[in-house]
């Protein structure tokens, strides 16, 4: 029992760590790709370059993992289309016709949406303890994204921005049951695919052949400091993509998506911190109070682990935080045979 307690501690201590090196990941995009478009890059082709470069990065493991495409169509189509290329695209779609705090703070709803999922369309059981730190952390990120400055009620810009977090609601959802079941997809497959896609679909959206190539071969300013451009770039894609989507795959087979949902939710304040410290984009006390709620929040949900026997085993996780269900006789532990780990190394 204790091996099996403490094997199981190690899976989700690895999987919080990992879910907090992916939100410090995607959280550092904005900081590389801001300079990119200030030096006359429109948002959509760097979101553009960002994908395709990172297909043509992990196109080996692509190759590798071919089989996935007979085996799990649906799966990498969904991840591609939702998780890759909607939530981007619906995100810089929105911002265009409203606050970027607005839409930033509606697509983090995200967490509170796979709640919902979670309990009213699997009808499984969810804590207390997951729901109120989903309730924290929207409450910090209205602070942190300070909500109250220059709200504008664009109908077609709030919709897209909900479709931004829908989409990412179907990051969560896919990325976890990738990794049920016998048919394991193995996550550098998945996102090699997804990402492969997502190239296919934004090509088609953000016509690239009208993008300035004569940026990229230039300098950006970051905070006053002139950056080769192709240095910024590389950062978007090796780290703010390939090891931003790999590490959150992994982390929410290793989690849940709900918990692994509130951790990312720690990119909101990632992003405003590095701003601050790279770009000079000074921190409110609003805004610092508010990453504070976040961080709570997020250690709420984290650390709710279900106790053996009584109503708090039957609350347990989706998948469990600690990987552990009941046989709802007498609350003994047994390991989830629902659910399999996909290994991030082949």
């Amino acid at each position: 029992m204790h091996a099996t307690s403490g094997s199981h501690n190690v899976r989700r201590n690895t999987g919080l760590g990992l879910a907090l090196v992916s939100a410090c990941a995607f959280g550092g995009s904005g900081v590389a790709a801001k300079p990119l478009i200030e030096a006359g890059l429109q948002p959509l082709h760097v979101t553009w370059l960002r994908v395709v470069c990172a297909a043509l990065v992990m196109l080996p493991v692509a190759w590798r993992h071919r089989g996935l495409l007979r085996r799990r169509p649906a799966l990498l189509v969904g991840f591609g289309l939702l998780a890759v290329t909607g939530v981007q695209a619906c995100y810089f779609a929105a911002i265009s016709r409203i606050p970027v705090g607005v839409a930033l703070l509606i697509e983090y709803l995200a967490p509170a949406l796979v709640l919902g999922w979670v309990r009213f369309v699997q009808r499984k059981p969810v804590t207390r303890a997951a729901a109120w730190g989903v309730v924290l952390a929207a409450g910090g990120l209205v602070c942190v994204v300070e909500v109250w400055s220059g709200l504008r009620f664009d109908a077609v810009g709030l919709a897209l921005a909900l479709g931004a977090a829908c989409c990412q609601v179907g990051y969560f959802v896919l990325s976890d049951q990738g990794g049920d079941g016998a048919d394991t997809a193995d996550p550098l497959g998945v996102i090699a695919y997804g990402l492969l896609i997502g190239a296919v679909a934004l090509t088609l959206i953000t016509q690239p052949w009208r993008l300035d190539w004569s940026v990229l071969s230039g300098t950006a300013s970051l905070n006053g400091v002139w950056v080769p451009a192709v240095l910024l770039l590389g950062w978007v894609v090796l780290v703010s993509t390939v090891l931003a989507y790999l590490t959150g795959v992994v982390s929410i087979r290793r989690l849940s998506p709900q918990v692994a949902g509130v951790v990312a939710c720690l990119e909101a304040v990632i992003a405003t911190v590095l701003a601050w410290v790279l770009l000079g984009e000074h921190l409110s006390l609003p805004q610092i109070a508010g990453g504070v709620i976040v961080l709570i929040g997020a250690f709420i949900a984290q650390s709710a682990a279900p106790k053996a026997g009584g109503a708090a085993a039957s609350e347990a996780l989706v998948g469990g935080a600690v990987g552990v269900a009941t046989d709802g006789t007498d609350g003994t532990e047994r390991p989830d045979e629902g659910r399999r780990t996909g290994s991030a190394v082949p």
